[in-house]
């Protein structure tokens, strides 16, 4: 008998709905030269959501990118917490209402449990933030980070 120790993919979304998060953050890089990553989990635990988001921005070297200009949006699906977390050449920009805001319009898409349009919306928002602090140059810009939904346990 044969026993696998491979933990097993979650899966949060239909593919559809990975897709659509995944084509936005796509869309949302294409006239910026900032940079956006989707980090999800089942759970927040023993920590604020903003704490672990800004945990995970780190993990995933995000700090790393040449404007500093790169935001994590991160969501806890099961515990019901979500942050969106962004390095400091953008945070200088747009100070912490921004990024309330932007929770808020996640929010009120996972109240009516559609979670993928919450997420998508938060980026697009947030691509046009970077796109009018950060515009795209031809010459310059390059993608830094994947584009991919980065999955947690």
């Amino acid at each position: 008998m044969a026993f696998s120790f491979l933990r097993k993919k979650k899966h949060f979304f239909t593919q559809e709905q990975e897709a659509r998060i995944v084509e936005s953050v796509r869309v949302a890089e294409r006239r910026t030269s900032g940079e956006v990553r989707v980090f999800v989990e089942s759970h927040c635990r023993y920590m604020d959501a903003i704490d672990r988001a800004a945990e995970i921005f780190f993990q995933l070297k995000m700090e790393k990118t040449d404007d500093r200009n790169a935001v994590l949006v991160y969501i806890a699906l099961k515990d019901r917490q979500l942050a969106v977390f962004g390095d400091e050449g953008i945070h200088n920009k747009v100070g912490s209402e921004f990024w309330n805001r932007e929770v808020g319009v996640m929010i009120e898409k996972f109240n009516r449990q559609d979670y993928a349009a919450g997420i998508s919306s938060c980026v697009a928002d947030i691509g046009e933030t970077l796109h009018f602090h950060f515009p795209f140059d031809k010459d310059t810009d390059k993608n830094e980070l994947p584009d991919d939904i980065v999955f947690g346990k």
